[in-house]
């Protein structure tokens, strides 16, 4: 049976006790896959996780020294073989690590041999042959939340981590996976718990003379323990956002106005070919660039006119969709000659988008620039020079800028809620929003309970304690195999 047998002839569904949730495979199956990426390479490392992992690593692994004792979290040097008839098929290093210490809180033991991706292959067949099971995507670290090692918001920050596209992603990726956001979330979810107590005991003894529930201070409590730090985190959710997924740009302008060539000073290297013949570019050329954090896809589009030939036509055609579908738009001109009316009906073509306006070309300008009165809605030029590379440096702060509400700091470090965490935040507000409402009318506590339940609840979908087994199967469904 090979690896896409066993992907097809998954075990059946069971409850892990205590989980809340039902996982993807028995609680006794032991789990194993490739964990490093496919090609060739120095070192691939194939992990299995379970209580199998130790009996089937002595069944194939023959170390170099006969009499070693296995010590967990120890590397040992041998070969894998195979036990009908001791074939060798690699030289390798091999560990056992004793759970809890594991990432999975589970028995773990990785192989490491040589990166090729038929060694990898073929010593992965002998484990499932073995005994094991293919391990679906995320499914080590579905186990590692399950299993209590890390909430469901440091499960997420794995993914970020996997696909971050900056240097900051990582970093707020990172800080997420310490628990930034369960620290930020534990101290409201605290207060809501200690308040609906407070009206609880209201609800059970609503013939005591002395009122238990003092509206004015709740509705104070309410605001500044729960419905401003929420605020901020949902204020922080978009700017997390924008660090992990990025933004498109596109460079639109006239043909031979130097959008080819601000790619490549911006990517600082010849990515797209420049020629002083105008509509080189007949298709769009994408590229993903750090801009102080942020990944931006830079998209160079066929210059738009009208007198363009068939293929020329596609590539403007296709230059228009992109421009409808970008979020932000660098409108281009050429600052060594006038204006002109092609340039004023493109400028109405992308007024529309998010915009930043450039004038490029300023190293030939021999005297003034030209006279860009008839952009009313314009208030700012960037002006550059992109074969000499002058105010690059400026245009990239001027996209920061424009992307992140004038580069404003976050109000707190540490804390980038996702998409999820933000449809939790927004129900959690409104419930907080209820609550005060509640409060000011007078209303009976069993409503005020109600929605400070409701608050509650939403937290504890945030971190995972009450989360949906759908949503964790799209949670762990974007891993990667083998993590």
């Amino acid at each position: 049976m090979d690896v896409a047998d066993q992907i097809n002839q998954r075990p059946s569904l069971k409850t892990i006790p205590d989980s809340g949730v039902v996982n993807t495979f028995p609680a006794d199956t032991t789990i194993a896959a490739i964990s490093t990426p496919p090609g060739a390479g120095g070192i691939g490392i194939i992990r299995i996780s379970g209580s199998e992992a130790f009996p089937l690593l002595k069944k194939i692994f023959q170390p170099k020294d006969t009499t070693c004792s296995f010590t967990s979290h120890r590397l040992y040097y041998g070969h894998i073989i195979q036990p009908a008839d001791s074939k060798i098929l690699d030289e390798v290093l091999a560990v056992f690590m004793k759970g809890p210490q594991t990432y999975t809180r589970e028995d773990v033991v990785e192989i490491h041999c040589h990166g090729s991706y038929i060694v990898l292959r073929n010593i992965l067949e002998l484990i499932l042959h073995s005994g094991c099971c293919l391990a679906a995507p995320g499914e080590f670290t579905k186990r590692a939340f399950l299993h209590g090692r890390i909430d469901l918001t440091q499960a997420e920050a794995v993914i970020d981590i996997l696909s971050a596209k900056t240097r900051k992603g990582v970093d707020l990726a990172q800080e997420q996976l310490s628990g930034a956001l369960y620290r930020k979330i534990e101290p409201i979810r605290e207060k809501l718990v200690k308040m609906r107590a407070t009206v609880e005991v209201a609800i059970d003894f609503p013939d005591e003379d002395v009122d238990i529930v003092d509206h004015q201070q709740l509705i104070m409590e309410v605001e500044q323990t729960v419905y401003q730090p929420l605020q901020r985190l949902l204020r922080n959710a978009d700017r997390g956002k924008l660090f992990r997924e990025g933004i498109s740009l596109v460079i639109a302008g006239l043909p031979n106005v130097g959008k080819s060539s601000l790619l490549n000073a911006i990517l600082q290297e010849e990515r797209a070919l420049v020629t002083a013949v105008p509509g080189t570019t007949r298709d769009s050329i994408e590229e993903v660039v750090d801009i102080m954090g942020i990944p931006v896809k830079i998209v160079d589009t066929a210059g738009i006119r009208d007198d363009a030939g068939e293929v020329e036509e596609l590539g403007i055609r296709r230059a228009k969709e992109l421009i409808n579908g970008a979020d932000l738009v660098l409108f281009m001109i050429d600052g060594a000659r006038d204006v002109t009316a092609e340039d004023r009906r493109l400028y109405d073509m992308v007024c529309h988008k998010p915009m930043l306006a450039v004038v490029n070309k300023i190293d030939l300008c021999t005297g003034d620039l030209p006279d860009l009165s008839t952009f009313t809605a314009v208030n700012t030029w960037i002006n550059i020079s992109a074969k000499e590379q002058a105010g690059i440096d400026e245009l990239k702060k001027a996209v920061f800028e424009s992307v992140t509400s004038g580069g404003e700091q976050w109000e707190e470090e540490g804390c980038a809620p996702n998409v999820r965490h933000k449809q939790a935040l927004i129900a959690a507000v409104d419930a907080c929003e209820r609550v005060s409402s509640s409060l000011s009318l007078g209303l009976t506590n069993d409503l005020i309970a109600v929605d400070l339940q409701e608050c509650l609840e939403q937290m504890a979908i945030i971190v995972g304690e009450t989360t949906n087994e759908d949503i964790l199967d799209v949670i762990f469904e974007q891993f990667c195999l083998g993590k």
